[in-house]
């Protein structure tokens, strides 16, 4: 690393480094190469005056890249592309006549960045399986115990622990069922000429059409690709670019909720993010456990929701069949959406991997607001009981009054049920109502919800994903 020059955090602190390598020149260049590799093949098997012998050469030195030579000949041409086809021409000698033959520089440069995007996106979606175990065993684990609701950030019925972490699965699923739709549905540019129309190629195989259809698919299939897209300008649309930032953007969305109720139920002591034996909280207040993890997750989920809007610009302003104005933004916002994507899974995967629930103090929540809940109870056991309902119902509204002002206003427990059970209207003790309150009670089908969603949809999302795609994964 150069301290004398500005570095990207995204590469020196937060992205991981398979998904950097991905990203990288060395990845980049070599698909140059591959790209003209099965160019020439395909040309040479449809009649071209092409040997097998220069596709061995180029073949041989795919991985032969002198950067240096290559940055000599830019300064020189100032075209990278062909500063490109020059280096890979002084080491496969023999066929330096024949590189990029009837290509334009999309040949190379669109449809890599199209198979990088693949690689990137088989990465994440590894990743976010990862994350979505971490969560369904967390949820299993949880399932039955009993938290506080919240809606409006008001304490309202009750849920479980493992209820409220299938709505993050949830998310996530939604998220990882685009990213395979996207990954399965990208089609390469392809074969298509300087404006699309492929009369390069045309004029290379003397005007059969079928010719140039089939030297498309030659190359289509080679790099596993199932298609090319149908029509193109010189470029493929820039829609493509949108549509998988808006992927990585969903994914920035779901991580930013999960972390903020992270956050949220950490400041009240519930769940807690993993903390190390010798992480400081805070340089001033050593006695601070800040959800350091959880706000950086939510620092970059920000930065990718917000780049997403790039290639919607670009999609938007490109004229006719190209303009360069795509350029330099591409070069930006893709790589690093997917760094940042990258870096949020994996500290996600982190937090989830040790998430830390404090039982005793979500008891003492549930049990200081449950008397509130149970009222509604109480009152349908009084009123079986022979009490009035309409009088009972005023009853509890006055009694709940107290007891709200006296945790409130004086900091003493809940004495609801002290009071209902003092008044004789009400023909229940505090046994019964001890018996009413018990949290269990209040829970619904949470439980229940949660062993369904992670039997009949979750485990069947995520199966084999440590096998389904080839990308090498640490995490």
């Amino acid at each position: 690393m150069d301290r004398e020059l500005y570095n990207s955090p995204l590469n020196t602190r937060y992205a991981s480094r398979e998904m950097s390598h991905i990203f990288s020149d060395m990845e980049k260049f070599k698909t140059f190469r591959i790209l003209w590799t099965e160019l020439a093949k395909a040309e040479m098997e449809l009649g071209l005056n092409i040997s097998s012998s220069q596709i061995k050469e180029l073949e041989e030195n795919i991985d032969n890249i002198d950067f240096e030579k290559a940055a000599e000949y830019e300064k020189e041409l100032r075209h990278d592309v062909m500063a490109h086809v020059k280096a890979y021409g002084d080491v496969a000698k023999s066929a330096a006549g024949i590189i990029h033959l009837g290509a334009t520089s999309c040949y190379v440069n669109d449809n890599t960045d199209i198979i990088v995007m693949r690689k990137a996106l088989k990465l994440v979606a590894k990743k976010l399986a990862v994350l979505i175990k971490n969560l369904s065993e967390f949820a299993k684990k949880y399932k039955g115990l009993p938290t506080l609701g919240y809606t409006h950030y008001q304490p309202a019925q009750l849920v479980t622990v493992g209820k409220r972490a299938t709505l993050w699965i949830q998310d996530f699923l939604i998220d990882l069922e685009e990213i395979e739709y996207r990954i399965e549905n990208l089609k390469l540019r392809g074969v298509k000429g300087t404006t699309g129309t492929q009369a390069s190629f045309l004029e290379l195989f003397d005007g059969d059409h079928e010719k140039v259809k089939e030297l498309e698919k030659k190359i289509v299939n080679s790099l596993g690709f199932t298609s090319a897209i149908a029509v193109s300008g010189q470029t493929y649309t820039r829609k493509i670019d949108f549509q998988i930032l808006q992927a990585l953007s969903q994914i920035a969305q779901s991580a930013h909720k999960m972390t903020n109720d992270i956050r949220l139920l950490q400041n009240l002591k519930e769940v807690e993010e993993p903390f190390e034996k010798n992480q400081i909280g805070s340089s001033a207040m050593a006695y601070k456990r800040n959800p350091m993890r959880s706000e950086r997750i939510a620092s970059l989920s920000k930065y990718v929701i917000n780049i997403a809007q790039n290639p919607a610009m670009v999609e938007a302003t490109q004229w006719f069949e190209r303009t360069l104005d795509d350029s330099a933004n591409k070069r930006l916002s893709i790589p690093e959406g997917f760094l940042a994507t990258d870096a949020i899974l994996d500290i996600a995967i982190n937090v989830t991997s040790g998430l830390v629930v404090h039982e005793k103090v979500i008891e003492r929540h549930v049990e200081r607001e449950l008397p509130f809940m149970a009222t509604e109870n109480i009152l349908m056991e009084a009123v079986k009981r022979g009490g009035n309902r309409q009088e009972l119902h005023e009853k509890i509204r006055q009694y709940s009054m107290i007891a709200a002002s006296r945790v409130k206003d004086e900091g003493k427990d809940n004495n609801l049920l002290e009071l209902l059970a003092k008044d004789k209207d009400f023909s229940i003790t505090e046994d019964d109502i001890k018996n009413i309150l018990n949290p269990v009670n209040y829970i619904g089908r949470s439980e229940k919800q949660v062993e369904e969603f992670l039997k009949e949809i979750v485990n069947f999302a995520i199966l084999d994903y440590d096998t389904k795609y080839r990308v090498k994964l640490k995490v």
